[in-house]
């Protein structure tokens, strides 16, 4: 659709009326709505959205290191792009248009902090190498019979699920809950985030999507859209979904994991029929890239410290610096499966996490093993992934994490320093306030927002 189709489309929506949003840096959509004759204006000069968000954290605490702003700079508007392309409209909210957009600097550069600014350079420098990177995130999330106003006055004790047992698959469980499971993979598909895929998981209420493929930052556009949706659409059925990386130590974390392939002239380039596995030098050389890079950017994968409750042993998620063929115990798990199959799930990232830095930390992380040709010189793990130490371990808690990015050369030469330093004084924030704190506080904090 060409930008006067959209604008027509914008003016003759009979509400005037049009929704904006940004992606702060844990991954909240921070948003408003607006009359259709501002959003026109700000289509050409920018939108001016207050900088607090890249000042506060999830629950709206100012940050008491930041030098992005703060008390010292006065919070004034730091300037957003209209992202066109990112339109779309909202089904459950009378069709009203909606956009997304990116913060820039006075001189209406990309602001480096900006993860969705992030993201599109790391596209970027892998298109200028002459490929394009196609991803996709599914979701795991419970699903309680809740309300916000339920949930604390009860201080998020012993939430309700929507089904009880475990019944992953079960069809019995999807039908029982038709309604709510019908309108979201039908209203999604509306507001043009598709799913491949919906079905229950393992776990009281919990359910698993997986959003259909596109490219990178498409890809992350859609992931960070379904979270906030799967919330707007569940809100109508008095239904309150979380998607904490793990919200009880009675059941399973929820993942959030990532595929992802390269291609060049329309084929995937992970894709070797000669080779022994179906894998090319180039995938071998993309994990490579990802097992080297991540104990330094593990934060981008385990944002909190309720992420790393997931990552322990026997948790479906990994511990180790391990790559396997179809195995679900390592960190990278590799799916050769014919030309245009071929790719490969990274499994570190819970459902907590933010899209777009999480897409760009294994995207960064794969073309900086092709770039710099590394070698899989790592074997694939049969078996168990967790008694496979040999290559090391992943960092496991937010606070030696955040320590190991903060110093990584690694990290600053992939994202550049001002988004490494801001966002591990966010993490280091994030870390802080969990040692204040009892248990209770990750629910309160976490089980409704992220």
């Amino acid at each position: 659709m060409s930008k006067s189709e959209i604008l027509d489309r914008v003016k003759a929506h009979p509400s005037q009326k049009v929704k904006y949003a940004v992606a702060d840096i844990d991954g909240v959509l921070r948003g408003k709505v607006v009359h259709v004759n501002k959003f026109l204006s700000s289509v050409e000069s920018g939108a001016g959205f207050c900088d607090v968000v890249f000042g506060w954290d999830s629950s709206d605490s100012l940050y008491e290191n930041g030098h992005v702003t703060g008390w010292h700079t006065g919070f004034p508007d730091g300037q957003t792009r209209v992202d066109l392309e990112t339109f779309r409209q909202v089904p459950w909210e009378e069709d009203v248009p909606f956009f997304l957009g990116d913060f820039t600097n006075s001189k209406g550069e990309p602001l480096p902090i900006c993860p969705r600014n992030l993201l599109r350079k790391i596209s970027k420098q892998t298109s200028d190498m002459g490929y394009e990177s196609i991803f996709a995130q599914e979701f795991e999330w419970f699903n309680f019979q809740e309300t916000s106003e339920s949930l604390h006055e009860r201080g998020f004790h012993n939430p309700c699920p929507i089904t009880k047992g475990m019944f992953g698959y079960s069809v019995l469980r999807s039908s029982q809950q038709n309604g709510f499971f019908s309108d979201l993979f039908d209203l999604l598909l509306k507001f043009d985030v598709p799913l491949e895929g919906l079905h229950t998981e393992t776990g009281p209420g919990v359910y698993e999507a997986a959003i259909i493929y596109t490219d990178v930052l498409e890809a992350a556009d859609r992931a960070t859209l379904f979270k906030t949706a799967v919330k707007e659409i569940a809100h109508k059925h008095g239904i309150m979904p979380t998607f904490m990386a793990k919200w009880s130590d009675d059941y399973p974390g929820c993942g959030g994991h990532l595929h992802q392939s390269l291609w060049r002239d329309a084929k995937n380039v992970f894709y070797d029929p000669d080779d022994e596995n179906g894998m090319s030098e180039i995938m071998k050389s993309y994990i490579a890239g990802m097992l080297h890079c991540l104990p330094e950017i593990l934060p981008m994968y385990a944002p909190t410290t309720n992420s790393f409750k997931r990552l322990v042993e026997g948790a479906w998620a990994p511990t180790t610096l391990t790559w396997g063929i179809d195995n679900r115990t390592v960190a990278v798990r590799a799916l050769p499966g014919g030309k245009k199959s071929t790719r490969i799930e990274m499994r570190v990232p819970a459902s907590d996490v933010n899209p777009y830095l999480a897409m760009s930390a294994s995207l960064a992380s794969g073309m900086y093993g092709v770039r710099n040709n590394l070698k899989l010189k790592v074997s694939p793990t049969q078996g168990n992934g967790y008694e496979n130490t040999g290559n090391g371990t992943m960092p496991t808690d937010l606070k030696d994490a955040t320590e190991r990015m903060r110093r990584s050369e690694v990290a600053r030469d992939m994202f550049g320093d001002s988004f490494v330093d801001h966002f591990t004084m966010t993490r280091e924030w994030e870390w802080k306030q969990a040692q204040k704190s009892v248990t209770d506080w990750e629910l309160k904090r976490y089980f409704e927002i992220i």
